[in-house]
């Protein structure tokens, strides 16, 4: 099965991994067609294990070989797609210039968690959460939100990474479904 890891802040707070490097990683565990898109840590990837199991391997190899944890989320390509599909706002008002990220998480919030996170919207800032995914639509410059990963994580708590809808469609289409 072909699968895509989103890891969480592999190359910030002075760590930097290079790629190739990365790539050796996954391989080092048994990974096949490794492969890796943009510098944010992303990882595709063909294994045969379910992915809470990669997620483990994963996490606990790169743990021990650079000597810092790195939250593994994986994904297959139909999630990816299912994702990219479920978008809840309107195209045209990012065709217009508004921002759509996606924040991937291990499981599902509960309701009430939900319920918190859905109080974080604001006119610059739209927010929808589906599954394990939260999409946040930003209207005015990232920088000049009030949200961030942090609050974002506080309020969902969990562990959150973030990957821009443009990222992921590229990522989409490299595993073979939608663009």
């Amino acid at each position: 099965m072909r699968y895509v890891a989103f890891l969480r802040a592999i190359n910030v707070g002075g760590h930097i991994v290079r790629m190739d490097a990365l790539r050796q990683h996954f391989e080092t565990i048994g990974m096949k067609n490794v492969e890796t898109f943009i510098q944010s840590g992303n990882v595709l990837f063909d294994a045969s294990a379910r992915p809470a199991t990669l997620e483990r391997r994963i996490e606990a190899h790169l743990e021990e070989a650079l000597h810092y944890r790195v939250a593994t989320l994986i994904r297959t390509a139909a999630e990816i797609d299912d994702i990219l599909k479920s978008q809840p706002f309107d195209q045209a008002e990012i065709d217009a210039g508004a921002r759509l990220y996606i924040g991937f998480m291990r499981q599902e919030s509960s309701p009430e968690i939900r319920a918190a996170f859905l109080k974080l919207r604001s006119p610059g800032d739209d927010l929808h959460i589906r599954g394990r995914e939260i999409y946040w639509l930003c209207r005015t410059s990232f920088s000049d939100s009030p949200l961030g990963g942090p609050i974002i994580e506080k309020t969902l708590k969990t562990e959150v990474t973030m990957r821009s809808s443009t990222t992921v469609r590229k990522i989409a289409a490299k595993l073979g479904g939608a663009s």
